[in-house]
């Protein structure tokens, strides 16, 4: 872990952050909803010693990448997430790799299924987690959409009204909100009921799995801290973009 490399990348009119371990062919990892580069740090290890150069960077309005206008939701539409992508990190990380493996989880794999499609030219081979692609439908909108399946207090509907849920989930601390998202294991929908906030939510069980230790944890929380979850909600609120 002491081994990877830190640096800021100016893109897209963002400063972002980007990790980095290794030499060899470059695996871009794209991390998910209210995620960090940090949660490919075993994979980038693992990569780096098998001949692959491992970058993972924050997403836009995440960690300790700065200057996303966090108040201005058309920013974060998948033209942003994917333009960061392409018009300097890839040319930045690499200017002599014309393409590269993706590695990509739950919103990351949104951005990753639209970088395939917008750049195929840029992919070598993608890996996508969590997400199966869905194609644009011009007559629908997600949102209304979800609902329409699953009502008013779906998660994606919470996340909706700025600075709403927000608000909610302030009194509990990012480091509660982050373990409760973090080890749900329901089988149903995600909901925040008006009112319950993350109360809803199952508590966390007593033992956390072997892959989230309070030290990640805690890495999480004081990067939220800092930067609040406005940010990664957007990309929620840009759905209808």
């Amino acid at each position: 872990m002491e081994k990877i490399e830190h640096k800021m990348v100016a893109v897209n009119g963002i400063n972002m952050h980007v990790a980095e371990l290794g030499q060899g062919p470059t695996v871009l990892f794209i991390h998910g909803f209210a995620e960090l580069w940090y949660s490919w740090r075993h994979q980038m290890v693992y990569l780096a010693e098998r001949g692959y150069r491992a970058v993972a960077p924050d997403l836009r309005g995440y960690g300790d990448t700065t200057g996303a206008p966090v108040n201005d939701i058309s920013k974060f539409s998948l033209f942003h997430l994917v333009g960061d992508l392409i018009t300097a990190l890839l040319e930045a990380i690499d200017p002599n790799e014309d393409n590269v493996f993706v590695v990509a989880h739950d919103w990351g794999a949104i951005i990753a299924w639209h970088l395939c499609l917008f750049r195929p030219d840029k992919v070598k081979a993608l890996v996508n987690l969590s997400v199966h692609f869905s194609p644009r439908n011009p007559h629908m909108n997600w949102v209304e959409w979800f609902k329409a399946l699953y009502g008013e207090d779906h998660y994606i509907l919470r996340f909706q009204v700025p600075g709403e849920i927000e608000a909610e989930f302030s009194p509990y601390g990012v480091k509660a909100v982050h373990k409760k998202f973090l080890t749900f294991r329901g089988p149903g929908p995600f909901y925040f009921p008006k009112g319950k906030g993350i109360d809803a939510v199952p508590d966390a069980p007593a033992a956390l799995s072997s892959w989230l230790s309070e030290e990640g944890l805690d890495y999480f929380a004081s990067k939220f801290e800092k930067t609040g979850f406005t940010g990664p909600v957007n990309y929620y609120r840009a759905l209808p973009l």
